[in-house]
């Protein structure tokens, strides 16, 4: 069997709400935050390595809250994305607080990862059947087609929405072969009782198809994405018109690739909910949900028992 390795983008952990890693709650019964089930699943599809992406100031609660109880479970490696972490000749710019966003994030872990891998958010829910086709795909031998071969999870846009607002989703266009041709990122999508609506600043709505496929930043990458990472960020970096702003994205990186013709990205569709945590008031649903799936008899009790 093939190694591959789950890379989990966690520099802003616990920060969405001003708090931090200390302050993380508990989603599961038995103390259990997002990030355990995330690595659950994905061992249990079989993946075999967890690389950490998280910021060098955060290291030491990191590994106390997460890392240490994940050493015990599955080969464990960290990487840090640092705002001054730059190609030769740049240097961070002044009042630069903001990352440099999860292209950045990524390459950040190309010396630890030789093998082909999996891009997870550490803050939100998947899926068991996500990492499973996800995994899945990594591990098969694909046709030479002349391009780099990467795939998608895909979700339901009806699946991922929050009952306490708008959000932000990139809404997929798929090909025959079920090959993602854009990714086209749509703000303010609402749940009305018509189905998924995109809220226009005049308060009026236009309906978004429920079951059309939408990125949650869920990726199966190669190592061949580096080169072209570290490429692309001098590029990006040389592009800037405001060096305060401006991230640089997978998404956007994905559709450059897909239109240049270097890459085929598969949608893998999961039928699964998403989950995290928008707002602070989605998490009782996010708790409720995870009862209903231990209820079913997805997860234990205690998850790891």
């Amino acid at each position: 069997m093939k190694k591959t390795t789950l890379v989990v983008m966690a520099a802003g952990i616990g920060s969405r709400f001003g708090g931090g890693i200390k302050q993380l709650e508990p989603v599961g019964p038995s103390g259990e935050i997002i990030i355990d089930y995330s690595i659950h699943d994905a061992m249990e599809a079989g993946f075999n390595k967890v690389v950490f992406i998280i910021r060098k100031d955060l290291e030491k609660d990191f590994r106390e809250v997460i890392g240490e109880r994940m050493e015990k479970r599955i080969e464990t490696a960290y990487a840090f994305q640092e705002l001054d972490d730059l190609p030769g000749g740049f240097a961070k710019p002044e009042g630069r607080t903001k990352p440099w966003g999860t292209g950045q994030a990524i390459l950040s872990c190309k010396e630890l990862v030789r093998e082909p891998f999996a891009v997870i958010n550490a803050d939100d829910y998947y899926g068991k059947e996500a990492f499973v086709k996800v995994h899945d795909y990594l591990v098969e031998d694909h046709p030479s087609s002349g391009r780099m071969e990467f795939c998608m999870a895909g979700f339901l846009l009806g699946n991922t929405l929050s009952e306490n607002g708008g959000v932000t989703r990139g809404i997929c266009s798929v090909d025959e072969n079920r090959h993602l041709t854009r990714v086209n990122e749509t703000k303010n999508i609402v749940k009305t009782k018509y189905g998924a609506a995109v809220q226009l600043p005049d308060n009026t709505f236009e309906p978004v198809d429920d079951h059309c496929p939408v990125s949650m930043n869920m990726w199966g990458l190669g190592p061949e994405i580096f080169p072209v990472l570290e490429a692309g960020f001098v590029d990006f970096l040389a592009g800037l018109s405001d060096p305060t702003k401006g991230e640089y994205l997978i998404p956007t990186i994905m559709d450059e690739l897909i239109l240049q013709e270097k890459a085929n990205v598969t949608v893998l569709e999961s039928s699964d909910r998403w989950f995290g945590v928008t707002y602070k008031e989605d998490k009782p649903a996010v708790i409720r949900s995870f009862r209903e799936l231990i209820a079913a008899g997805v997860y234990k009790e205690r998850l790891f028992d």
